[in-house]
């Protein structure tokens, strides 16, 4: 795996380690009328309470077998 693909990647799981992320969506269709839906979704970092940024330095190392390239962008909380 490429360092750049690995970056992308374990950026994702330290974002999720974050906290819970909550999707929510509403509209209005010709054929259905109004709808609603929810999602929520919490990973077991962040159940263990892991820091974001060990969790992607860890998870880079374990694909690369290299320190990350670039500094993780994370989600502002």
């Amino acid at each position: 795996m490429t360092p750049e693909r690995a970056a992308d990647r374990c950026e994702e799981r330290a974002r999720a380690s974050q906290g819970p992320e909550i999707g929510l969506t509403m509209g209005v269709s010709n054929q259905t009328g109004v709808f609603g839906g929810a999602s929520l979704g919490i990973s077991t970092d962040a159940i263990m309470g892991r820091d974001p940024l060990a969790v992607y330095e860890s998870c880079v190392m374990n694909l690369t077998g290299e320190l990350p390239i670039r500094p993780a962008r994370l989600r502002d909380i």
